[in-house]
């Protein structure tokens, strides 16, 4: 035992050192809670019988298994700075998402009436183009024909070219 804590003695600034290497962005306090966890957890299974050969590269090898256990189970730890933000990044989407499905709805509603009434008809009401076809008596092609130009009206009026 009078091995290991003159080697945690002699070593111990250096380990600390170490394990702020490793979790560079950490405060002070954790490496040093790291490094005495793991100089504990070394004294409770000591055992006598069975040397250490090299208790340098056994006490290394065992702060840098603590630093990715700790890496693995880290929860997100939030700051207010960080919900207001995300919040705020939230509602702008929320909010150009709004402005986007009303100039949609604007484009939509300036396509002259043929065009508009089968946009809305298979893309809100979900309708079947067969299925129109057989209620409105136009032929399948006919129909494909309007939505396809609806549709480029409004891709056209997105992009700024109308």
């Amino acid at each position: 035992m009078s091995k290991f804590s003159e080697f945690f003695q002699g070593e111990y600034s250096r380990l600390v050192r170490f394990v702020r290497r490793l979790i560079d962005d950490a405060a002070d306090r954790d490496a040093e809670d790291i490094v005495q966890e793991v100089m504990l957890s070394i004294f409770e299974k000591a055992d006598v019988t069975i040397p250490i050969e090299n208790l340098a590269a056994y006490v290394y090898r065992s702060l840098r298994n603590k630093v990715i256990d700790l890496f693995r189970k880290k929860e997100d730890v939030l700051s207010l700075s960080d919900v207001i933000s995300a919040a705020r990044c939230d509602t702008e989407r929320e909010v150009e998402r709004n402005e986007l499905m009303e100039f949609v709805f604007q484009a939509v509603d300036s396509l002259p009436d043929e065009q508009r009434a089968v946009l809305i008809a298979t893309e809100f009401e979900g309708w079947s183009f067969r299925e129109l076809s057989e209620e409105w008596e136009i032929p399948i092609g006919t129909l494909l024909a309007r939505k396809s130009r609806g549709l480029q009206h409004i891709r056209k009026k997105l992009t700024g070219l109308v």
